[in-house]
């Protein structure tokens, strides 16, 4: 991986990473980015959605994120804040899909 690019490319590259590690909490877990209207070429917003249930949103900055998204240790704790969220959205799809 590499760093920089211009703010659509990080926004893909994003995306793609969010998604790639929400899956691997649960396969249905989906990356939702916000890069329109006021963030905009300045920020992402990044939630994670399993069905009708949207996580809390993580803010990045875009010169943050084009400037980590080349560093290892970056990545890793930006994975780990992913998963937590995905995790956080599968435990309660199962306390409220169990009978009562």
């Amino acid at each position: 991986m590499f760093s920089g690019g211009d703010y659509q490319e990080v926004a893909r590259w994003l995306e793609n990473f969010v998604s790639s590690h929400a899956k691997r909490e649960d396969p249905r877990a989906e990356a939702v980015l916000d890069a329109d209207g006021s963030r905009e070429g300045v920020s992402y917003g990044v939630r994670v959605r399993l069905g009708e249930r949207l996580s809390s949103d993580i803010e990045l900055t875009f010169g943050d994120v084009a400037a980590h998204r080349g560093s290892l240790a970056w990545n890793q704790e930006l994975a780990e804040r992913v998963r937590g969220l995905a995790r956080d959205l599968t435990a309660v799809e199962r306390s409220v899909s169990r009978p009562a």
